[in-house]
């Protein structure tokens, strides 16, 4: 271990997120990760961890001191901030997105529950205790790597969301799903880490929800029976009975996770192939280790 992050004040609900905990979706654990990967990636790459390190996934300011010895942090990837022993540094909420990401080098090194160190809190597992963070909290940190591969670019978030279609397409009556493509909505402030809710054009179907639950995944577009959109995200239940009209590419989950409420969202189809195109160029350039 090499040294502690204090949490000194808080102006928003912050959590201990990482790359997610795959391959657990039988015991009914979703595979969480980061709202954003993509500036969690950037934050980790800065300070030299790897991409899906453990950081903090912060939806505002909040204020840290070190303790026990000097750390390294990033936030968003941002030019690294040297922390001596004791001192204190505030950060501001984010001017870009929906959260922020505030990584140590070495990583915040609570212990790995499942296959992952980030926060579950529909199920109170990972992270610290299982829970939001609260002032007074101390995260230990782990030794650092020192693997220098920063990401290299801006990060474009905005324009249309990508998704395909499907598969209960057919549960929609066709001009559903042209106001799913050609109309505009705006993020809900009732969205969280389970789904992000979207106002704008009904999209009414047939399905009375009697259907047989079946499995979800991150991105898939539910439809409720009054017509509201709901995208999954990390934290999204493991099974539904909703019909699903369309599911957003794995490439654009950080972009549109990265939308404030009250912001809008527009999604543009793309076929498969496009899909796995978009997802080996993201791959490429966010995930790939030195």
């Amino acid at each position: 271990m090499a040294g502690w992050l204090e949490l000194t004040a808080m102006r928003a609900p912050a959590t201990v997120q990482d790359g997610g905990r795959p391959g657990q979706m039988h015991h009914g654990v979703p595979p969480g990760g980061a709202m954003v990967p993509e500036l969690l990636a950037q934050a980790n790459r800065a300070v030299g961890n790897r991409w899906d390190a453990a950081a903090l996934e912060c939806l505002g300011a909040l204020e840290l001191r070190a303790r026990g010895a000097p750390l390294r942090l990033s936030v968003d990837g941002r030019e690294p901030h040297a922390l001596d022993e004791g001192e204190v540094l505030r950060v501001p909420a984010s001017e870009r997105a929906s959260v922020s990401y505030l990584a140590v080098a070495g990583g915040v090194d609570v212990p790995v529950v499942l296959g992952g160190r980030g926060t579950l809190l529909v199920a109170r597992l990972g992270g610290h205790e299982g829970r939001m963070l609260r002032p007074g909290d101390s995260l230990p940190v782990g030794d650092a790597l020192s693997l220098a591969m920063p990401v290299e670019g801006p990060w474009e978030e905005s324009g249309p969301i990508r998704l395909t279609l499907g598969p209960d397409t057919r549960h929609f009556d066709s001009l559903m799903a042209a106001s799913l493509l050609g109309g505009t909505f705006t993020v809900s402030s009732a969205s969280d880490r389970v789904g992000m809710r979207l106002q704008g054009p009904a999209l009414a179907h047939g399905d009375e929800g009697a259907r047989t639950s079946r499995p979800m995944v991150r991105g898939a577009i539910q439809v409720t029976l009054s017509g509201e959109p709901i995208v999954l995200g990390p934290d999204h239940p493991t099974t539904g009975g909703y019909p699903v009209i369309a599911t957003v590419i794995r490439a654009d989950w950080g972009r549109l996770g990265a939308r404030r409420a009250g912001t809008s969202v527009e999604f543009q189809a793309v076929s498969p192939h496009e899909a796995r195109e978009a997802w080996r160029e993201h791959m490429q350039r966010f995930h790939a280790e030195p």
